[in-house]
């Protein structure tokens, strides 16, 4: 069983669901970068979202995109990105790694050759937000090969048919998408996200984990109660380092006790009839 894999069981297991955190490398700096992963992790952060900074990044919102313009300035190249995680095995952090990357970066690297560095270097799996699943085939197959997982994207629109192609070839998780837009904007709570966990878990054995828009532990208790298998939490946390650009150290507290919250909420002690998974039960029927 690979970590990744193994990291879901342990948190079954637990009766946990999975706390995904992401960030993106080189903001504002790369030893903030790296002691902003030791942080999360040593308080409750189970898998590393760790993003290769892009200029035009269309999945995502104004936080993480002034994060990407930030880490771009301070000149983080992909290359340095992945040393990184290099680093981050170094020093003793032995969570699963889950790099994000908009595809024209292993494109102009070379598909082939990034997936090499990625996986020597210690890295889990991959994320590609505009690889649409129509053109995914070779190279889940080229990730397979490499024992790397090339994560796929659910939405609340997912038609069904889609959703049965992508339950078919998924690895590793599905990565829910909570709501139609970006990251970090605020969440609503659709009908069609609550109902879409269900779905998804009736189908599959992969995991679920749910992401945009997450900044707080009630949300999370939600998603749980719903079904979910973890949460991707990356914007809130940017969101306050960010107050402080030129010592974004002084906030590694702060995060830390968000990141201690949110974790909290990933803990699947919710009794069967609760009034949270009434309530739950409630919004979905409607």
């Amino acid at each position: 069983m690979d970590p990744l894999e193994a990291k879901f069981q342990e948190l079954r297991d637990r009766r946990e669901g999975a706390h995904m955190a992401h960030l993106y490398y080189g903001d504002p700096c790369e030893d903030f970068s790296l002691k902003l992963a030791e942080t999360l992790v040593e308080n409750g952060a189970d898998i590393i979202e760790l993003g290769i900074p892009f200029s035009d990044p269309t999945a995502d919102g104004p936080v993480f995109q002034a994060a990407c313009e930030r880490a771009l300035k301070a000149g983080v190249t992909p290359v340095r990105c992945i040393e990184a995680i290099a680093k981050l095995r170094k020093s003793g952090v032995k969570a699963p790694i889950v790099v994000t990357t908009y595809f024209n970066i292993p494109y102009v690297m070379g598909f082939e050759k990034f997936l090499d560095m990625v996986k020597a270097a210690g890295a889990q799996g991959l994320l590609i937000p505009d690889l649409p699943l129509e053109e995914a085939g070779p190279y889940l197959e080229l990730a397979a090969e490499r024992d790397l997982h090339l994560l796929l994207q659910v939405a609340p629109t997912t038609s069904k048919e889609r959703l049965e192609h992508i339950l078919r070839v998924a690895t590793g998780f599905i990565y829910l998408i909570s709501h139609e837009g970006v990251t970090g904007a605020k969440l609503k709570w659709p009908n069609s996200a609550l109902k879409r966990i269900g779905d998804i878990k009736a189908r599959s054995a992969v995991p679920v984990v749910v992401g945009f828009g997450i900044s707080r532990r009630e949300q999370v208790e939600i998603i749980m109660s719903a079904g979910a298998d973890g949460v991707v939490v990356g914007s809130a946390y940017a969101k306050i380092y960010s107050q402080n650009l030129l010592n974004p150290f002084e906030l590694l507290p702060e995060i830390a006790r968000l990141v201690h919250e949110i974790k909290i909420g990933c803990k699947k002690v919710t009794p069967p009839f609760s009034r949270l998974n009434l309530k739950i039960r409630k919004m979905v029927e409607k």
